[in-house]
Formats: structure tokens, sequence, C-alpha cells
């Protein structure tokens, strides 16, 4: 038997405030004052005071990116195109400041600055060859994983689907539980189950390890005293940070199941942002993880939270087929969560009619 041989993020930092060290910490990349840190931002904070922390130098350059849509292969080509144009070397940092989106996207903009072609031709499982320049990540949202994982989740011309490889995680996350201090509520309450997603489908599934299983059930953990008891806002995002960071863990020796495959079409046709494309679908899952459902359906009533209806009423016949198209292609995420058989399962007509319930 051969095991995998994942990387893992060699260095983090931790802690409220943390994100004021990170010019510290980009300061010995820096060959020269020609050699630029891209800082790839959520658009959101433009103007913000955490924009006004961001460590730039000479020829630095912020890019604020609006998150309005999931990122996608054509965006990070755009962008490597803008730098290798603007820049005669290349940079000695990508920073990629922002939730899971901006973190794919930085994640994915340091692979191609160094591997010929276009982001759509590595999405898959290593497929990339050379090394992806330094690159950093400082998360403003909790409960992605995209911190930590080895995926740059994209959406491309025919699927949605990761740059999954050993060069993709980070040399280097900030963790500052501050930063996600103004986070709306609903969003908070998505991206957050998002973690708890990935910990129950880990916890579930036929990939289940030691390794996986150890991450799984802590990061489960800290989701249950987050959403379901009343602790203050300071150790909630102290928590719910870490949750995200071992929720990702998790999935790292493992895999995702079933929700996240169905989401992923969801996403790909209709631009659902994949932490309430993830609730859309888990709520109507009971039957591959009654016990995960039950508590799910308890956080969303503690906190409140009434999740859109209707979305796929009107669909037409070519836009659920796509869906259903791009959830079977999901095949390492099917085999996860019902084993290599799992076709016996999972056909056209059952994605169909969780679709239709969405």
């Amino acid at each position: 038997m051969k095991f995998k041989n994942f990387p893992m993020v060699p260095r983090v930092i931790f802690g409220a405030g943390s994100f004021k060290q990170l010019g510290e910490i980009l300061l010995p990349k820096r060959k020269s004052s020609d050699t630029p840190v891209i800082y790839l931002v959520d658009a959101i904070f433009e103007n913000q005071e955490i924009s006004k922390q961001i460590p730039v130098l000479f020829s630095d350059q912020i890019i604020y990116v609006s998150t309005d849509e999931e990122p996608k292969t054509e965006q990070v080509d755009a962008l490597v195109s803008l730098l290798k144009t603007n820049y005669p070397e290349l940079p000695a940092a990508i920073v990629g400041i922002g939730g899971g989106s901006i973190l794919d996207l930085a994640k994915a903009v340091a692979i191609m600055l160094t591997n010929k072609g276009k982001a759509e031709d590595y999405q898959g499982w290593d497929l990339v060859k050379n090394p992806a320049i330094y690159h950093v990540g400082v998360p403003t949202l909790s409960g992605t994983g995209a911190e930590v994982s080895r995926t740059a989740v994209l959406s491309g011309p025919e699927k949605k689907l990761g740059i999954n490889s050993d060069y993709t995680p980070f040399d280097q996350v900030v963790l500052d539980p501050d930063l996600t201090i103004n986070v709306e509520k609903d969003q908070w309450f998505y991206t957050g189950m998002d973690c708890f997603i990935h910990c129950i489908e880990s916890l579930n599934g036929t990939y289940l390890n030691a390794f996986s299983q150890s991450y799984g059930e802590k990061a489960l953990d800290l989701c249950k005293e987050v959403f379901l008891e009343d602790i203050d806002s300071s150790s909630a995002r102290d928590k719910l940070m870490m949750a995200s960071w071992h929720g990702g863990m998790s999935i790292a020796y493992s895999q995702v199941g079933v929700a996240h495959a169905i989401s992923y079409g969801l996403s790909h046709v209709l631009g659902i942002k994949h932490g309430i494309g993830n609730c859309l679908v888990f709520q109507y899952l009971e039957e591959f993880y009654p016990e995960g459902v039950a508590l799910f359906s308890k956080m969303m009533d503690k906190h409140n939270i009434i999740l859109p209806k209707g979305i796929c009423k009107n669909l037409s016949e070519n836009q659920l087929n796509t869906m259903i198209k791009v959830a079977m292609a999901m095949t390492p995420l099917w085999e996860n969560a019902l084993g290599a058989n799992w076709q016996d399962t999972i056909t056209e007509s059952k994605l169909k009619s969780i679709y239709k319930k969405i």
C-alpha cells in the first residue's frame, strides 16, 4: 500500500493583532526594491482599516478583487497576464487577504506564474509541474479551510474543480481572529457551516483514517461550541478560526462528500457562493448524514437563519443537466461518501430530484 505524502503549511502565526507582523514576515523574501509583493485583497476592504495596515513598500501593488462571483480560471489567467506584462521579474510574493475565494485565487495565481498554459489545464489532481512562487494566506473569514488546503477551487469553462497539488498550499498563513470581527451574521454562519459540513463529510467517509479523524473530531467539537453554546464573541472568533484550520486539515488526508459534490454543480451554473451553496444542499441530505443534518437544523434555529427557497425552480433542462454533469464528475468525493460502487446510489434522476428541492 502506498501512503499519501501531503505537504502542510510550513509556517503559521496565530493571534489577535498578528496581521501587524505581515511586513516583518515578508521582508526576508524581498530581493530588491524592483521585486514587488502583490496583494490580492477582497474589494470589500478598499478604503477600510485593514487596507491601511497592509505593509506596502517600493513597487508593491494592491489589487482589489470583487468576490461577487466565485473565482474563475479566466480571472486567474487575466491576473497572471497583467503581472507578467507589468513586471519583468516574478513577484517576491503573492499575498491573499480575504475569504476562501481570495485565498484560492492567490494560490492559483502563485502556481500559474511558474507554469505554462491556462489555469483550466490544471483543474484536477497533481497536474502542476513547477513549484509556485512564495504565497501567503490571510483569511478574513473562518470556515472554508482554504488557508490550509492543497486545492485552489476554480470555476472553469467546463467544470468547477480545484487545482489540487503539492504546490498549492500556502508557504505562510496569518491567522488573526480580529480580521473577522465585522463579518455579517449570515456570511459568518454560511462560512462556518462550510467547516461543519467538511467535518461531517470527512468523519462519515470511506476515506476516514486516524489522521483525518483526529482533526475532524476537534473541528466538529469547536463548531458545536461556536454554533450551539453561548460563548463570548472573542472566544467564538478564536474557536471558529481554529475549527476552520482543523477542518481543512481533516479533509487534506481524506475528502469531502455528497454536499460538496452537489454544491459544485449549483455554483458552476448559478454562481451560488460556496458556503451558502453547501447549506442549500445539506438541508436535504438526511439520507446520507442524518445526525449531521439534525445538528445543522438546530444551528439554523439557534441563529435564526432562513435559507432562500426556489433557487432551482425555473431552471431549464439544459441547466439541470449541466449541474448534474458537474456533480457526477466529482468521483473522489462520491467514493469517499459512498465507496467504489457509488454509482449504484447516485444517478442522474437522484441528483435532479435533490436540485429541484432547492
